[in-house]
């Protein structure tokens, strides 16, 4: 069968994969990796599948929809998330109505949580495959192909006349070394130059080495809607194959990003994954998100395995407030954690939230304290947004602190993710504004400035120092911060 899967147009360059899908202020710019794994598992089962990142390429709505009809598509396979899934269905309804035969079926975090209100939105819908949908996307495309029955591919909603039909969950994928390298769909179907994360070494590349999160953070959406919270990890010795394969056959890449949820769920992994990369002499650069617990010893395994930079959500510097959110850590293990990673010699990116809640103005205060104490290398301060699927989502609608009035609301003027939560004691205008004034602060005190001239005195590392500084004086110029 002939299938298309497609990151779909978009009026703003928006990272439908990232935990923060917007137009953000550094230019980051995240690979379509779910579609990719699903592109790969089709091309591995005699299927002519063609991935498309209508984003990256700038595509417009026809331009997208040139590229639908050329390839004689028979599935269309699109990703949809809360902040663009209005625009995703205008384009399906466009689409629809120039060819109505092609079948459509959407993917992602939102219609994971939602799929009987988005199926409710649009006839242009057929299907919606939730949660992981590699193996779902597969299935279909042989019951489609064959005139099957289905009722017996796991993993959908659909329609017959109005009536809605969902069959059974598909389970989760439980041996992750049977997926393809998800590098080589890249390779195949992508231009790597297109990928950007502020924080990486460019050009760089993103990939995956388990899924599920066992934590239990509220706000948290992957594991709440996509992946689960049941960790499942791929082998040392297939994960180490992969970086193996990029390093040979793609030696542009300056930096690998290990983009799971987190990367240190089990420390003993972990370091049989650094042990085999120094063996094979592997000399690569590599980032990863991680949890603040972890030794000494092992950050300093991860830095002789080729590891710059982790990224920590620290969340916030109240204690009462992490307990709220479920973070199942304390300010005194973050404390000791930062220590010792820069004693080990890594970078550390960390993770600030601004109207979680419990929140006030003097909790959120004591967060920029904490972030001025800590002093990771750099900092992203951003608002609490509750994606439809999480317990935060649950609790901001249940308590009436939800602002947006529909899907389109939760992106601003700039395509970047609008303040939704509102309290009585701390509104959604001071939470911009103090997220945008906190950003400020931090990178202009004096300590900050002097630690990041002293450490940074790679070129590389000044090279992307520069260009996150001028992406984020261009957000300010546009008129973000409100004084």
């Amino acid at each position: 069968m002939r299938v298309l899967l497609l990151n779909p147009p978009h009026k703003f360059k928006i990272s439908r994969d990232s935990r923060w899908p917007e137009a953000t202020k550094s230019d980051t710019f995240y690979y379509p990796f779910w579609l990719s794994y699903s592109a790969g598992i089709l091309l591995e089962n005699n299927h002519e599948a063609l991935l498309i990142d209508a984003i990256a390429k700038e595509l417009s709505f026809d331009e997208a929809i040139r590229e639908i009809k050329e390839f004689k598509t028979e599935l269309l396979v699109m990703e949809t998330v809360t902040p663009t899934v209005l625009s995703d269905i205008r384009f399906l309804e466009k689409l629809k109505g120039e060819f109505p035969k092609i079948k459509t079926a959407l993917v992602g975090t939102h219609v994971s949580a939602l799929p009987e209100e988005t199926l409710k939105l649009s006839n242009s819908i057929d299907f919606i495959a939730r949660h992981e949908y590699e193996y779902t996307v597969l299935d279909l495309a042989n019951t489609l192909e064959k005139k099957g029955d289905l009722k017996k591919v796991d993993g959908i909603y659909y329609k017959i006349g109005k009536k809605i039909i969902h069959n059974r969950n598909r389970e989760f994928i439980k041996n992750l070394d049977e997926l393809p390298f998800v590098s080589k769909i890249y390779k195949k179907f992508l231009d790597i130059k297109d990928y950007r994360y502020a924080l990486a070494q460019h050009p760089m590349m993103q990939i995956w080495s388990s899924r599920g999160c066992p934590n239990r953070c509220t706000f948290c959406q992957i594991p709440q809607t996509l992946m689960s919270r049941t960790f499942r990890a791929r082998s040392p010795e297939n994960f180490v194959e992969e970086l193996e394969w990029i390093k040979n056959n793609l030696p542009e890449i300056k930096e690998i990003f290990i983009e799971d949820d987190t990367f240190t769920t089990d420390k003993e992994r972990v370091e049989k994954i650094c042990d085999l990369i120094i063996k094979k002499k592997l000399k690569i650069t590599w980032s990863a998100n991680v949890r603040a617990d972890l030794s000494y010893d092992l950050m300093k395994k991860m830095k002789e395995a080729g590891c710059r930079m982790i990224i920590v959500g620290y969340e916030s510097g109240n204690q009462k407030i992490l307990n709220n959110i479920k973070k199942g850590i304390t300010t005194k293990m973050a404390k000791k954690f930062t220590k010792d990673a820069k004693r080990a010699g890594l970078k550390i990116f960390g993770c600030f939230m601004i109207g979680l809640p419990g929140d006030t103005k003097k909790t959120v205060e004591e967060t920029f304290e904490y972030a001025k104490e800590l002093n990771p290398d750099m900092a992203f301060f951003q608002q609490a947004v509750p994606f439809p699927g999480t317990e935060l989502y649950a609790w901001v609608k249940e308590n009436n602190y939800l602002v947006a009035k529909n899907w389109d609301d939760w992106l601003d003027e700039n395509g970047q993710l609008n303040c939704i939560i509102s309290y009585p004691w701390l509104t959604n205008k001071e939470i911009r504004q103090l997220r945008d004034r906190f950003t400020i602060r931090f990178y202009l005190s004096p300590k900050h400035l002097i630690e990041e001239f002293t450490k940074n005195l790679n070129f590389s590392e000044q090279v992307r120092l520069m260009k996150a500084r001028t992406d984020y004086i261009k957000y300010l110029i546009r008129g973000k911060v409100k004084k």
